[in-house]
């Protein structure tokens, strides 16, 4: 039995991350959160020593290694912007970790990373649970038996609509959340690039507060895009009523149904990465490297008489606190 410890334990994603744990016969010994809002341990590790400051975890994890019960696996579901310490302190203490998306907000702090990993005896591995969905296993089998395919046509949409509460959080300021493409979008564009190539080039059309649009080209796929988490873009896609959400994936004009399946993702994630087949940074890289493009590079121009998104013309709406 391999013994874990969590850092973000009062986050969105940590009780996926809980879950993997105890559905693959492992336990969490060491859990931290500056909030303490965790009851959501006692589902799964009632006996989990809990921390709020991040010194005294740090001192019992440093005391468990003394007694020779040293964590094997840290865990790292904090905010984005964090991630890349809590990265470092994980491979410098001695346990590989597992780290939610994104790894990281910039290339260059992928690239101090994957150089700190070579100096030591443990691994950093991602969450990139899009890849292990059997829909898309399926189609990147598919295609790759499929050469002579030319190259295809895609149209992505998701709209995850957030309330005020997303701009009050950490989640609405840029620098620490990663803005729109990272925080929603980076397993999309992960698995985009996974299932057709690298990209060869891309614009943005659209960027604000709320979404981002626009073309990709892939080795083997020309995309265009859409994210948003304003609610009322849901009401421009649903057909009857109001949804929680909204994902799309055509390829040539052929809807691509993933809308379920998702359930056990993490676990499965774990159980790759405890058999030796986790993804990695260098895995992680592409799809990073693409996102914080997205964020910074120039907008382009929408072309009247090429085809467009439907959704890149939707209104501006003002920042919920700008008024």
């Amino acid at each position: 039995m391999k013994q874990f410890a969590l850092m973000g334990a009062a986050g969105y994603v940590a009780p996926k991350h809980m879950k993997a744990i105890r559905d693959t016969g492992h336990e969490l010994v060491a859990a931290l959160d500056t909030f303490d809002s965790v009851g959501i341990l006692d589902r799964y590790f009632p006996n989990t020593s809990f921390f709020t400051e991040f010194e005294r975890f740090d001192r019992h994890l440093e005391k468990l290694k003394r007694l020779g019960r040293a964590i094997d696996y840290i865990v790292i579901c904090t905010p984005n912007y964090l991630h890349d310490a809590h990265i470092r302190f994980g491979l410098r203490y001695g346990a590989d970790v597992i780290c939610e998306k994104p790894t990281v907000l910039n290339p260059w702090n992928m690239d101090a990373l994957i150089e700190i990993e070579q100096q030591v005896d443990v691994r950093a591995y991602t969450i990139l649970q899009l890849r292990w969905h059997p829909v898309i296993l399926q189609l990147k089998q598919t295609l790759s038996l499929d050469r002579g395919r030319k190259k295809q046509k895609i149209n992505l949409t998701y709209i995850a609509p957030r309330g005020k509460w997303y701009y009050a959080s950490w989640k609405g300021e840029e620098n620490k959340s990663g803005g729109i493409a990272t925080n929603i979008g980076i397993h999309f564009f992960d698995m985009l690039i996974w299932v057709f190539g690298e990209v060869i080039e891309h614009k943005v059309f659209v960027r604000s507060h709320d979404r981002v649009g626009g073309q990709l080209e892939l080795k083997n796929a020309s995309v265009q895009y859409f994210l948003s988490i304003n609610p009322s873009h849901i009401d421009a896609v649903a057909s009857e009523g109001s949804q929680h959400s909204y994902r799309s994936l055509e390829i040539d004009g052929q809807v691509v149904d993933f809308s379920n399946g998702f359930e056990d993702l993490h676990t499965v994630s774990y159980e790759k990465i405890l058999s030796g087949q986790g993804f990695g940074l260098t895995d992680a890289q592409p799809s990073i490297n693409l996102v914080h493009s997205i964020r910074n590079i120039e907008l382009s121009k929408l072309e009247n008489g090429r085809a467009n998104h439907p959704l890149w013309q939707l209104p501006n709406s003002p920042h919920p606190f700008s008024v």
